[in-house]
Formats: structure tokens, C-alpha cells, sequence
């Protein structure tokens, strides 16, 4: 007999922060060009607008990965040089995916980064949804590394 695994909605957060040694123009810069993905983050094979919009609330934009999938994401709040969030409506195993990056300045050649999410996952078993989190953290840190080596060149 099989043991059923009992598939139910989960809620988790990501959090990962990087220390860039560059001005926060500069990160802000790079950060804030949200088709820009490709020269950083992890296995982004392109990304395009869907609107109008290039930045700020309203601008949206559809993330291709290298194995094919497509995450549709928009920008619904956005403060110039401090941070913007975004939420992805299609592509992801969730019902809810809210995530936000914020720039701090330490010093005038230090910035600290933050990439913070919030999840609600779709039906899946708690040892799933443990996985994703654990895949979404390192993909975070991943990405954040290629990040930090761009813009510390």
C-alpha cells in the first residue's frame, strides 16, 4: 500500500543579501533595467517588455529561462534608487509570488542588496515545497554572486 502524501497550500519567504562594493547608482542602474536579467541572473536566456512601460508601477515584463519556461512578472511598486517589487502572474508552481529588491548605501562605495520574496505554493507535498524554497534561496544567491562580479569589475 501506498502512504498518500498530503498535498496542501504552503506559505514561505526567501530572503538572501549581498554586499556590492560600487556606488548605488550603479546598482540601482542595473537592477532597475528590468529586461536586463540576462547578463545575471541564472539561466535567463532572454527577457522582454509586455509594455509600454520600461520602469516604474505598470511595466511589465516576460522572463524566458533556458529550458523554455516563461515567468510573466509586473512591477507594482517602484521608489527610484531605494527598491521596486514585482509579482509574477504566470509560469511559477504558485499562487502567489511578491518579491522585492532594495538597495541601501553602507558607505559611498557600498551597497547592501536585499532580494526578498513571499510564496504561496499551489497543492504540492510540504517536502516540494521545502525543495522550491531551497532551489528559489540558491537561485537568489546565485544570481546575486553573478551580480555582485558584474558590477564589482
Amino acid at each position: 500500500m501506498v502512504k498518500s502524501v498530503k498535498k496542501s497550500f504552503h506559505t514561505g519567504t526567501v530572503k538572501k543579501t549581498i554586499k556590492i562594493k560600487t556606488s548605488k547608482d550603479k546598482v540601482w542602474r542595473k537592477v532597475s533595467n528590468i529586461v536586463g536579467l540576462p547578463t545575471w541572473l541564472v539561466d535567463v536566456k532572454k527577457t522582454v517588455y509586455l509594455s509600454q512601460k520600461k520602469k516604474d508601477v505598470g511595466a511589465v515584463r516576460l522572463i524566458t529561462f533556458a529550458d523554455g519556461n516563461q515567468i510573466e512578472e509586473h512591477v507594482v511598486a517602484w521608489k527610484t534608487g531605494e527598491y521596486f517589487t514585482y509579482v509574477a502572474t504566470e509560469g511559477l508552481p504558485l499562487r502567489a509570488y511578491v518579491a522585492t529588491i532594495s538597495i541601501k548605501p553602507k558607505s559611498r562605495n557600498l551597497v547592501e542588496l536585499t532580494w526578498q520574496s513571499y510564496i504561496n505554493s499551489k497543492k504540492m507535498s510540504e517536502k516540494q515545497f521545502t525543495d522550491f524554497l531551497v532551489f528559489m534561496g540558491s537561485f537568489y544567491e546565485a544570481s546575486l554572486e553573478n551580480l555582485k562580479t558584474l558590477l564589482e569589475k
